[in-house]
Order: structure tokens, then sequence, then C-alpha cells
């Protein structure tokens, strides 16, 4: 109000802090997680699109808006004119106390009840050297040390309820309100009807999310926030804290005990790696510091004697013959990786693999018992019932142990749907083994190629790398990369019709649901990129007969020889351009992918003032973080422990290459998770899931594929029944090994097709057989069958060892550490103890209250 003249500079700069005032108000409420009032926290967001024919949808929102108020939930909705792109309406959902503590009782949820009174052990000798890699004590413990209970509404003032606000963690909010939205009915008309998912499917809703409680690059400034996403953005998403320990506490607080479990479990399969990484490497050195004991690699190079040995054609017509000497260097690389130090390296993971999942098993028994897993009861899971099973299953029966009717799949739909379902994995595995035959065929006819056109050796006019090219080595690169190529297509096919047919089969609940899909994926994914390394390690040179009665595929395409080394270099090659093409690729589409997305939908959003992008929208431009996301990270990882554990013998080196990925792996998917997804819900598991059996069966498998890999795809067998039992003179040396090895074939008995177009004389071929003019020519020597016998008993001897090994290292190492087991029981007596003394006090007061009463009703009689 203007009093007189002088105060009209006044009256203006008055208004100029007003209009600053509430723009500062507008900045907090738009980047902040309450309700305008600022009390009120915002539990969960729901966003919308007004169509123009959407008469539907509106009535479906009415419906379901006017349910989840009856629910107890309080809603703020935020209308389209404040949101960035004028379209959008943001419905901010806030769960009052009342229904927090009705749904954690339903849920039975454990709060804790007492402070915990059991020293931890935590002094170890040296402690001090860990030191650079810890992170502080309040990062890594967030909260207190508890005895935790399940809550009963009936009992608050059991537990230690300091304030009702902030009780229940931001995580165990969403997860009631979540479980309300996904059970809440939207038609009056149709009960069955009902849930969010239903909704967001059939557009009604665009997005459904919780938020993130701050930006990730600073805090929040609401005193009253957490700002739990910045600090893990600081201490654990960047790729400078990679030699820092994971923040798992806090993980498992801000995002649930699944995504917890998750990350506990990567970081401890990475950290595992490090010592058979060390191993392997080491195996590594000796094969380069061995390299002069290599003495068949040495007689391969001389002059006079793989100099002199010309070896039959490994092709027909197109190839010529070709000196021993030729494969001088694949001889020399193939020892780096073929040789004594190979069979320890795998007995040595064979042991590994068991050391890994026995020690996993007692490190998450202990993250059970620390983040109050242990006592989850099975009526959890089925509180997790798909909204899709009780929307597809209209038949209805009693449930003998609720006595409610309750929808149900009837047998024979639940057969035809599996039978379907089975038909159409085995269709794509014929798919995938199709391919590798096409490969394989184009191995053979390439071949040919190569052999002609390096025929005159032109490569060798290359600087350094000339003379290591050869045909073999041509096909073999080629081939791995086609064969990349095809995996990659036939995975991305296949992904969308696994969760097609899952879909068919109607699983009952969220566990039954990633079960059956990952069954579906893994037996999928194992033939997929498995295959073509079982052919080279198993197959290839294996079935080729032998001068003028060679093997053919089709009758067309003379069968694949191995390398006098061996086919274990060929191996190598293969195992190292999958896997670590695959784990580039994935890298980048992990994170390169997300981010892409992120910055194209929020172009628009940078243009305007930082401070008026609300929380809200910020995540709303986020990446959407599906149910199955976990389910493709875990997917990829025992892919890769299948790579390391199933064909190590033919590369130690492939530990460490999955190590250096890991390192990687681990602080990409923490970078995702905290700034490049929306807040996933958060969920309560008790273990890793059905990756446990397929992780159990991968290392049973593995000590057999490595086996084999020693006797059949390795040299080393062959050489040590030579050097023991064929050697030449007195002592065990390799001299010799190289003509003992070779058999010798007469040219003049080359069929027409298999003569090459000019001929040298004379020719060698690798195998056991007796020579021409001999009574049994062509025919396998003794010397062959002794290999055979000594390659046997080799494979039974390991299994043997290494299966006794393990056995007796799973029965030495307990699941379940003794401390997690006093633990256990000290928290389940102290329940038990607190109740009763509960109980107790309140019958006491009870008692004399209704004495008190009882007394003045007497006085009052007298009066």
């Amino acid at each position: 109000i203007q009093f007189q003249n002088g105060f009209h500079m006044i009256h203006f700069e008055y208004l100029s802090f007003q209009m600053m005032s509430n723009l500062g108000l507008l900045k907090n409420i738009k980047d902040s997680v309450y309700f305008r009032d600022g009390m009120r926290r915002i539990d969960f967001v729901l966003s919308y699109i007004d169509d123009k024919d959407g008469e539907k949808k509106q009535d479906r929102r009415k419906e379901f808006e006017a349910n989840l108020k009856k629910a107890g939930l309080e809603l703020e909705t935020e209308d389209k004119s404040e949101s960035e792109d004028g379209r959008t309406y943001f419905l901010k959902i806030h769960v009052p106390w009342e229904v927090l503590a009705t749904y954690a009782d339903v849920l039975k949820i454990k709060v804790p009840f007492k402070t915990n009174d059991i020293t931890d052990k935590k002094d170890m000798p040296m402690s001090w050297l860990c030191t650079p890699y810890r992170l502080p004590e309040h990062v890594m413990q967030p909260e207190p040390d508890y005895f935790t209970a399940t809550f009963d509404k009936s009992k608050t003032d059991f537990f230690l309820i300091e304030d009702k606000e902030t009780f229940f963690p931001p995580s165990t909010r969403n997860r009631i309100v979540y479980y309300i939205l996904s059970r809440c009915p939207y038609s009056k008309e149709d009960k069955d009807k009902k849930g969010i998912k239903r909704l967001l499917n059939n557009g009604t809703y665009a997005a459904a999310f919780p938020l993130h409680d701050s930006r990730y690059w600073t805090r929040s400034r609401d005193a009253k926030c957490e700002s739990e996403r910045y600090a893990l953005y600081k201490y654990w998403a960047r790729f400078s804290r990679f030699y820092k320990e994971q923040p798992l506490n806090l993980i498992r607080k801000y995002y649930g005990e699944k995504i917890g479990i998750y990350f506990a479990w990567l970081g401890f399969y990475t950290e595992m790696l490090t010592y058979a990484a060390v191993v392997g490497l080491l195996c590594f050195i000796y094969g380069v510091a061995s390299f002069d004991e290599n003495v068949w690699s040495k007689e391969i190079c001389n002059k006079t004697i793989g100099g002199q040995i010309v070896m039959c054609p490994l092709c027909d017509k197109k190839c010529g013959y070709w000196m021993l000497s030729t494969t001088c260097s694949s001889s020399w690389q193939s020892y780096l990786f073929d040789n004594t130090a190979t069979v320890f390296f795998a007995i040595f993971m064979g042991i590994w693999v068991t050391l890994f999942l026995e020690f996993w098993k007692r490190r998450q028994a202990r993250l059970e018992y620390e983040w109050d897993l242990v006592d989850m009861e099975e009526e959890q899971q089925q509180l997790q019932l798909r909204p899709e099973y009780e929307t597809k299953c209209t038949h209805r029966r009693l449930n003998r142990v609720t006595q409610e009717m309750e929808p149900y799949l009837p047998l024979t739909s639940k057969c035809a749907r599996s039978v379907l379902s089975g038909a159409t994995v085995l269709f794509w595995i014929s798919l995938i083994i199709a391919s590798i035959i096409g490969v394989i065929a184009y191995r053979l006819a390439v071949f040919a190629a190569f052999a002609s056109i390096m025929k005159d050796s032109p490569t060798n006019k290359l600087d350094v790398v000339g003379s290591l090219i050869t045909p073999q080595l041509a096909t073999s690169v080629t081939a791995s990369c086609i064969n990349f190529v095809i995996i990659m297509i036939l995975n991305f096919l296949y992904e969308r019709v696994a969760i097609k047919i899952t879909d068919m089969e109607v699983p009952k609940t969220h566990v039954e649901y990633e079960n059956k899909l990952t069954v579906k994926m893994f037996l999928f994914q194992f033939v997929n990129y498995y295959s073509s390394c079982f052919y080279v390690a198993f197959f290839k040179g294996k079935f080729v007969g032998y001068p003028g009665d060679y093997a053919y595929m089709f009758g067309k395409w003379r069968n694949e020889e191995c390398e006098p080394g061996g086919c274990l270099i060929e191996l190598t090659t293969q195992l190292v351009i999958v896997m670590v093409g695959k784990q580039v690729w994935g890298n980048i589409q992990e994170a390169l992918v997300p981010w892409l997305c992120n910055w194209w939908v929020s172009r628009s959003a940078r243009n305007h003032p930082e401070s008026l992008y609300s929380r809200w929208e910020q995540d709303h431009d986020l990446q959407s973080f599906s149910q199955l996301g976990l389910f493709y990270e875990y997917l990829e990882m025992v892919i890769q422990f299948g790579f390391i554990t199933l064909f190590v013998a033919s590369f130690p080196l492939a530990p460490l290459l999955a190590l250096m990925n890991n390192i990687l792996e681990v602080r990409v998917d923490a970078w995702k998770f905290t700034t490049q997804f929306r807040r996933p819900v958060a969920a309560k598991v008790h273990n890793i899931g059905a990756w446990n059996e397929i992780l159990n069966m991968i290392a049973v498998f593995s000590v057999v594929t490595n086996a084999f890999i020693v006797s059949f795809t390795s040299d080393m067998i062959p050489r040590l029944v030579y050097k023991y039992a064929y050697h030449q003179g007195n002592e065990s040396t390799m001299e010799g090994y190289i003509n003992n090895s070779l058999s010798v074939f007469n040219i003049s008995k080359f069929q027409p097709e298999n003569r090459p177009d000019d001929g040298e004389n004379p020719d060698w071929y690798r195998d056991y057989r007796y020579p021409p003019g001999h009574e049994k020519q062509y025919t396998h020597t003794m010397q062959f069958w002794h290999i055979l016998a000594a390659k046997l008993a080799f494979i039974i001897i390991m299994e043997h060892v290494v299966f006794v090994v393990k056995f007796f290292v799973a029965w030495l190492i307990p699941d379940v550490p003794s401390d997690v087991k006093a633990r256990i029981k000290r928290e389940r007596y102290l329940i038990q103890e607190y109740l009763h003394n509960y109980e107790l006090e309140k019958l006491k007061i009870q008692l004399s209250q209704n004495g008190n009463n009882l007394l003045k009703a007497k006085v009052a009689l007298v009066i």
C-alpha cells in the first residue's frame, strides 16, 4: 500500500522481492520428493497424457484413482500446464502411516525391535593393508545393526519406532505402494480388471515409478531428504572407484534386496576371478619361459627335419603338397597354451569352481541374515501372484489352505502350452545347429579357396604378420567372425520369442515366470554361444579318414584336419573372438544405448532452467528398468562363467579377460542404475534363484569338457606317451617325436578326385598308421591304441580326482557360517523372550486397569 509518494520505489522493490521469493519457493517445490505442503513424501508417481479419444481411459483412471483413495493412499495431481512438454499429467502418491502399518503386517516386513548386542569380530591381522579399498563407515553401514522381527500393527510399541515418517525406508514404502497398485481394480463392471501393469499396457497410464531422492551429481537442497542416490554415485558408480569395495548395504537400502543380491554376487564373482586370473597368467608365463623346452616345435622349424617333410594336401585339387616347416609359427603359438601347465590349470579350475560356489553359499547365507531374508515365508511368493495369471485363468477352485476361491489353469491347457513351448525351443535350437553346420560348410569350402589364393604366398610380402597368415588362420578367423554375427542375430530374435512363449505358458508367480524364462534363455544361449567351440574342440580333425579314403561332409566337402600342433590354437582363437566380442558388444549396448535414449528424450528439457525441471519430470525422462532387467545381467555373466570354465584348458588367460571386463561391468552397471534408469521398485528375494542350479550344472560339466580338451584337443597325451614309452635311446626325451607322430602314404594310390593339380614326392600325414607295403598298411598301429587308452585313462583319473576334491571341499565348507547360525538363534530367542515379556507387561497393565475400575465401581456403589 502506498502511504505517500516517497514510498514508490520501496513498493516496487518489495514486489520484486516477493516475485523472487515465490520463484525460490517454486524451485523447492519442483525439485522435491514431497507434496506441495512439504510434509508428505512422494512414494510413487504415475504419468498420463489426455488423448482426444481417451474417454475410456479417463473413466479407467477415475475409477482406479477412486479405489486408490479407498485403499487409504493420498493423491496429488500436477496439471499438464506445469509439465515441461505441456501435455503430461503427473499423479503423485503418498502412503500414510496407517496404510504402511497395515500392509507391512500383511507383507510380513521385518523391522527392528532391539539393537544388536553381539560383538562383531572385525579385527583382522594386517587389516590396515585393506584401508585403500575401504569406503567411509557411514556409506558402508548407512543404518545401525538391529535384531528384527515381523511387523505386527497391534504391537507398534514393541518395535523401535522413533519417527513414523522415517521408520519405513523409501524402498519399503514404494514396494508397499506397488503392491497396492498391482491389485487395485479399475472397472466397476468387472472386478477382475485390476493392476497398474494392465493400465500401462493399454495406455491408460504412460509410466509408473518411484522417485530418486536427489540428482545424482549433487545433494538435495531439502535437509530431510537422504540424498542416497548422490552417495551411490559418488562412492560407487564412478569408474575411478573401481578398486573400492561396494556399499552393498546402501545399495540394498536404496534399491531393495533383489538388486543388492545381484551386485553382491557380481562383486564376489569378480573377487574370486582374481585368483583364477593370477594362476592362469602364471601358467601362460610358464609357457613363455619354457619356450626352449619345446623340442617338437624346433624339429618342425628345423630345415633338415620339418623342412624336408612334405605333407599331404589339406583339400582336394586346389591344395598342393606343403612343407611341415610352414607351420613353425603356429606350433610355437600353440605351445603357449598347450604345455604341462595346461593340465595343472584344468585341475585347478575344477577346484576353483567348487570353492567359488561354496564360498558364495556362505556369503549368501550371511546376506540373508543381515538383510532379513532368512525367514521369508512361502506366502510371500504367493503375494507375487502375476496379474496376468489372474486375468487369463477364468477357472476357479477352492484353495484347501486358505479356503478361498483362487484362479487356476486346467491341466490339459497347461500341458498343451508346455508342449507348444518346448517344440518352439527345439525349433530354435535346430536353427542354431543348422547355422553351425552352415559355418562348417563355409570352412570347408573357403579353405580350398584360401589355399589356392595363398599358393604363391602373396601374404609373405606383408611386414611382420605376413608369415603368420596361413589358409588355416584365415579360414578360422573369418569363420569365427561370421559365427559371432550369426550368434548375435539369433540371440536378438530368440529373446523376443522366449518372452512370448513364456507369456503363453501363463506362469503363476513372478518367481515361476523368471525361472521358466531363465531355463529357456540359458538353454538356447548355451547352444548358441558354445556350439562352435564344441565343434572345434571335439569334432574338427577327429573324422578325417586318411589319404585315399577321406571322409566327406554331404559327400561334397572334405572334413577339416587339425594342424600338426593340434586344434587347440584354433579353439583358443574361437574362444577369444566370441568371448571378447560378446563382452565388448555387451558393454557398448549397456552403456551407450540408455545414454543416447535419455539424451534424445531430454533434449527439449535442456533448454529450460534446471531449477524448473521437476524431480518427477527428470525421472520420467529416464529409461524404465524392466522387470527382466536383472535377468539379462545374470545371463550375461553366467554365459561368461561358462566360457572361463568349460574351455579354460585351451586358454588360461580367459579368467584374466573376464576379470578386466567385470571390473568395468560393476561400474557400468552401477552408473547405469544410478544415472540412466528410473528407480526400480524394490523387491525381496532369497538368493540368485535358478542361476544357482545353472552354475552348479556348468561347474560339473566343466570338469568333463576340460578333461576331454586336454585328452583329445591338446597334443599333451600323445607327447607323454611318446616320451615315456616310444622315445629312442635310454633317456626320456622328445627328440624324434615329429617323425614318430607322422605316417607315410604312397601318392600313387591317391584317388583322381583327391590328387592335387601338381604333385611332389614323398608325402606324410598326421596319424598313427602302418606304412604302405606293410601287411596291415594304412590301419592303425598299436601306438594309436596305446595313446587312445592313455587319453581315456587320463579322463577317468582327472574326473575322479577333481570330483573327489570337489565333494570333499563342499563337505568341508559349511554353507552357513557358525557366527551367522549363532546370530539367527540369538535373534529367535530374543523375539520369543521379548514378546513374552511384552505380553506379560500388557497383561499386568490390563489387570491393574481392570482392578482400578472394579475398585471405582465399588466406591460408586457405596456412595
